[in-house]
Parts: C-alpha cells; structure tokens; sequence
C-alpha cells in the first residue's frame, strides 16, 4: 500500500457488505474462468507493475484527460473545471487499486470492496470520499467501457522485465479476467433491485 491513501478503507468496518454470498462469487469467477492460476499470474503482474504503476497512471490520466466527457467527471458542477485535489486523491486510490488487483486474496474483504468502489461511482456515494462537489454519477456506459483501455494499455508494461511471451500473455490474460470480474461487480450498485 502506499502512504496516506485517503479514503481506501479496504477491510474495515465501514467498507459497504457485497451482497453476492461466497457461493455466488464463486459461480462469477468460474463464468470469466478464473483460476488459482490467475492468481498466481496476477501476483507475478504485481512484481512486475510494481515499480512502473505510475507510469501506467500517466497513461492512463491522459487518455481520460484527453477525452472531455471522461475528465467530466473529475469535475465542479458549478463551471467543469477540474478538481486537482480530487484527481491527485483518485489517483492514489488507482494506484493501491493495481496493487490490490495483482495481490489481494480475492475472497469476502476483497469482494466486498468491490461494493464500495461501485458505490462511489454512482449517486449513492460519489464524491463523499473526498468531499468534492463535482457531478454526482458516472454513466454505468463509461465502467462498462473503461474495461479496454484499462485493458489494453497494460501489455506493454507487463513485457518489460523480460519475462516470456507466455508469462506475459498469462498475466495479461489474468488482468483481464479481474478487471471483467471487477467492474461486472462495480455493476451492481447501478442494478435494478433483483436484476443483478
């Protein structure tokens, strides 16, 4: 973890409880068909992403800064103009997030964060975190689509510490599996009650 990440609250109290029982959980990982595998290719991503996450942030700041419907969301509501403080905040959770993805157990506190990032994406919780006034909601299209570039972007960053095309495909192949099976979780907050 990295110092002073306001408001990552990952295994406490106040974290939201998933409502996806243990059994449920399971079925999801099998339908993206992740394995103890994975796991131990995320691991090994970990390592390797380690000394390079802020790079990847870089990357990936751009692009949101470069697409204005994305930088909306970082925000004020009054004038959309951007919130630095808010973006440098984001931006320390995004990084324990890479951290989290690479090298938490996937099991009931991980599951359940998954619940408290969708909720901050969504009126029930955006910007309480930091106590921004910025707009209230992110569009559940912009999760959903997120997936690509989150995706995509991170190959080459798993190639640069010589590893075999085969670890590296393996890795890639477990970052995308997570992130599939993390934002079909961050989906649920946007759900109709029963539709999930």
């Amino acid at each position: 973890m990295i110092a002073e990440v306001t408001g990552y609250t990952y295994g406490t109290e106040v974290v939201a409880k998933s409502p996806l029982s243990i059994e449920e959980f399971e079925l999801l990982k099998q339908t993206v068909l992740f394995t103890e595998e994975d796991e131990k290719y995320l691991h090994l991503a970990g390592e390797v992403l380690q000394d390079r996450i802020e790079a990847v942030l870089d990357l990936w700041y751009s692009f949101v800064a470069s697409h204005s419907h994305l930088a909306y969301y970082f925000s004020r509501v009054e004038n959309h103009q951007m919130i630095e403080e808010y973006l440098v905040a984001v931006r320390k959770r995004f990084h324990q997030w890479i951290l989290d993805t690479c090298n938490r157990s996937y099991d009931r506190d991980w599951l359940n964060y998954q619940q408290e990032i969708g909720l901050r994406h969504t009126h029930a919780k955006k910007n309480q975190t930091d106590g921004v006034q910025s707009v209230p909601h992110i569009g559940l299209r912009y999760i959903i689509a997120f997936i690509y570039p989150i995706t995509a972007t991170i190959k080459p960053f798993l190639a640069k510490k010589g590893h075999s095309s085969e670890d590296v495909e393996k890795m890639y192949q477990a970052w995308f599996k997570s992130v599939v099976l993390q934002v079909t979780l961050w989906s649920y907050p946007y759900a109709n009650e029963g539709d999930f």
